[in-house]
């Protein structure tokens, strides 16, 4: 392993990343000011000597390969004291379940929740997550402590209380008004729980609301079969697509977790409105939701598809590499097609498609990006075949392989080290549900 040294705290500085292996080429890669100001092969250095008189920092990548930093782009990061609470029940005896637990809940336990699940992005390479729960501040302050970027909603879930959604209204907007303060790697947005928690009067306000402040909208859609059926009793036969798609809500700004059971009709609005659609794979195959994600037919249809874990209380981890394999593993099962999925385009779905759906220039390794990346230690067994490196990442190698993670031009995490990380885990004890 290399050695960077102790570090107490994230500070910006000039990195440079010497002799790393990127998209096959041996390279240097110079970082300045939370982006990649240059990228160099090998055969064309960049002068260190010049570079080390003005505080930058020399990083030896013998034996490492670059990649883009992961993005969730659909967790509850303040589930990760939940893993287990709901295990072996139906959907909605699942929710249930998780709206008793999450009566009771607190700020501070949000706080400490989320600092642990960013620990655990960390740890398994996830540098950007867009984020659906409650208390968003607290979650927007752990993650800034840790050093990762994310999205941070405020939820609209009135469940067809009018007095709540006055109270969510006035809140959302005073929210709105603190996440201004926000650092640069933080983002608000708003989200709506689903259509069948939150009345029509208040999908139509928070997405008026998110339109006018220019936020994405994010909102669960399509999960379940119930979700279908229900819809189409209440709303004259139209599907959850259908439904928002009548009310104005679909967009580009639009993150749509799940979109899981969809019809030809669904998919066609889906891509003519250019919608997000996020593939949560584990928490669907789990809560038995269901697995014929249709990803061939959103994509071609112009859908932007990415990947997220959904939260600990479904999913059980937030380990993007997990999913992304499981994602293809499953695609190319029911298609019987092993040619689904491919290499490229699982890549693009856990980083660049996912900046495209916020907004952000990360997700890619070029010059000019947020430097958002993984620090990938080829030297072990995972990595000793013929293979490219894609396919031994996604098919072979744990997340264990991610050996060092940069956000925003910063380190977070060295050789596996992670600062604080005893005592996020002392501290989430205490707080445990």
């Amino acid at each position: 392993m290399y050695n960077f040294g102790n570090f107490n705290e994230i500070i910006m500085g000039k990195i440079l990343l010497r002799n790393i292996v990127n998209g096959g080429v041996a390279s240097d890669i110079l970082i300045e000011e939370g982006r990649i100001s240059r990228i160099s092969a090998a055969d064309n250095q960049i002068d260190a000597s010049v570079l080390t008189a003005d505080g930058t920092e020399v990083v030896d990548c013998t034996g490492r390969t670059v990649v883009p930093g992961f993005v969730n782009m659909h967790t509850h990061a303040g589930m990760s004291m939940m893993r287990g609470i709901g295990e072996d029940v139906a959907f909605h005896e699942w929710l249930s379940n998780i709206w008793n637990v999450e009566a009771d809940i607190t700020p501070e336990y949000v706080y400490h929740a989320t600092r642990m699940a960013c620990l655990e992005m960390i740890k398994t390479g996830t540098t950007t997550f867009n984020d659906h729960y409650w208390y968003s501040p607290m979650a927007q302050k752990a993650a800034a402590e840790l050093g990762l970027r994310g999205v941070f909603a405020y939820v609209i879930c009135d469940k067809n209380d009018p007095d709540e959604a006055e109270r969510q209204k006035v809140q959302c907007q005073e929210m709105y008004e603190v996440s201004k303060s926000w650092p640069s790697t933080a983002s608000f947005a708003i989200a709506i729980h689903a259509i069948y928690s939150v009345s029509e009067p208040m999908i139509l306000w928070a997405t008026d609301f998110a339109r006018k402040n220019g936020l994405n909208i994010h909102i669960h859609v399509s999960e379940t079969r119930k979700e279908i059926a229900d819809c189409k009793a209440e709303h004259g036969g139209m599907s959850p697509v259908e439904y928002l798609d009548s009310l104005g809500v679909l967009g580009p700004d639009v993150i749509a977790a799940h979109t899981l059971w969809v019809s030809e009709k669904d998919i066609e609005i889906l891509g003519k409105r250019r919608v997000n659609c996020v593939h949560n794979v584990n928490s669907n195959l789990k809560l038995a939701s269901g697995y014929r994600f249709l990803y061939n037919e959103l994509r071609d249809a112009g859908a932007n598809i990415c990947l997220g874990t959904d939260g600990c209380a479904s999913s059980n981890n937030l380990d993007m590499l997990e999913t992304i394999k499981t994602s293809a593993m499953i695609q190319k099962a029911w298609r019987d097609d092993p040619t689904a999925m491919p290499l490229d385009e699982l890549m693009q779905m856990s980083s660049a498609n996912a900046g495209k759906a916020l907004g952000i220039n990360i997700g890619k390794i070029e010059e000019g990006a947020l430097a958002d990346i993984l620090i990938v230690n080829t030297d072990n067994y995972s990595f000793m075949s013929p293979g490219s490196f894609e396919a031994n990442l996604i098919y072979s190698a744990h997340s264990d392989c991610i050996e060092s993670v940069i956000c925003n031009g910063c380190f977070v995490m060295r050789d596996r080290v992670v600062p604080l990380e005893k005592e996020i885990l002392r501290e989430a004890k205490k707080h445990m549900s």
